[in-house]
């Protein structure tokens, strides 16, 4: 998929929602349990009822590796379903992967070539040599960690460094690497006040934006400093639309809120 088509997605949906798909034996519903592939089940309904509504989904992988061999068939079984069923949706594979040389390139082809997602997160932590093998990928990207919303985010990555905050560096420096075009940020929404700073280095750049709703962030404050000419923003919600019950109705509930979240958006475009 190229920025272009997913923009297109973007103004066709009047949605820039992307829902996280982080299903765990323990919330989901009960009934599901007795299935052959319960989180595979989950997952699937999920998308039945909200692939109109949304223009990305994204598993977190931690989600599947936890129950080993299976829970990586379920990934497999999801991301083949997405790509069947719904092409148009951007697809990303929220591993967090980060390691030199020929370890990225074998976790780069994992899931961009054998599982065939679209993008992949990546921590930035190592440099040029972490990141590069994931940009090499034709039409795919890679996600990078640029400012976190979580509470050990400021260990790092707003302790100045030469006179400016780490994180600007990192986003400075990763447009040097090779095929930085097909480069995308994680940006917390608990950070709003950072998007103007942000948006200064990488105007175009699309953001991956975890954190309105259950953590606390703002959709309207994100749009307002983060929205681009191409809209250029990824809005993650999980656990509030996911588990907005674990009765048989969870499907029914997720949609609810999710177009909860989509009519905001489309007032906002």
């Amino acid at each position: 998929m190229t920025t272009q088509q997913l923009h297109q997605n973007i103004l066709d949906k009047k949605s820039f929602l992307c829902i996280g798909l982080d299903a765990d034996l323990n919330k989901i519903p009960p009934h599901l349990l007795a299935t052959e592939d319960p989180i595979f089940e989950f997952n699937k309904a999920i998308i039945d009822a909200t692939h109109d509504l949304a223009v990305a989904y994204k598993p977190n992988t931690a989600f599947f590796e936890a129950y080993g061999l299976k829970g990586w068939l379920s990934l497999e079984k999801t991301i083949n379903y997405i790509n069947h069923m719904h092409p148009e949706i951007f697809t990303i594979a929220d591993a967090k992967r980060g390691d030199i040389g020929n370890t990225s390139t074998m976790y780069a082809k994992a899931f961009l070539e054998d599982l065939n997602f679209d993008s992949v997160t990546v921590a930035p932590y190592m440099g040029k040599d972490s990141v590069e093998p994931f940009l090499a990928f034709k039409n795919k990207f890679a996600i990078m960690l640029a400012l976190t919303s979580n509470e050990g985010a400021f260990d790092f990555q707003t302790k100045i460094v030469d006179g400016e905050e780490l994180y600007k560096t990192v986003l400075k420096t990763s447009k040097t690497w090779k095929n930085s075009e097909n480069l995308m940020y994680v940006v917390g929404a608990t950070k709003a006040e950072y998007f103007t700073e942000i948006r200064k280095i990488v105007p175009e750049s699309f953001l991956l934006v975890p954190g309105v709703g259950a953590q606390g962030g703002s959709l309207q404050e994100v749009c307002k400093y983060g929205m681009s000419k191409n809209v250029g923003l990824l809005i993650n919600s999980s656990r509030g639309i996911i588990y907005a019950s674990n009765g048989n109705d969870f499907a029914e509930k997720a949609r609810e809120e999710a177009l909860k979240m989509q009519q905001e958006m489309a007032a906002l475009l």
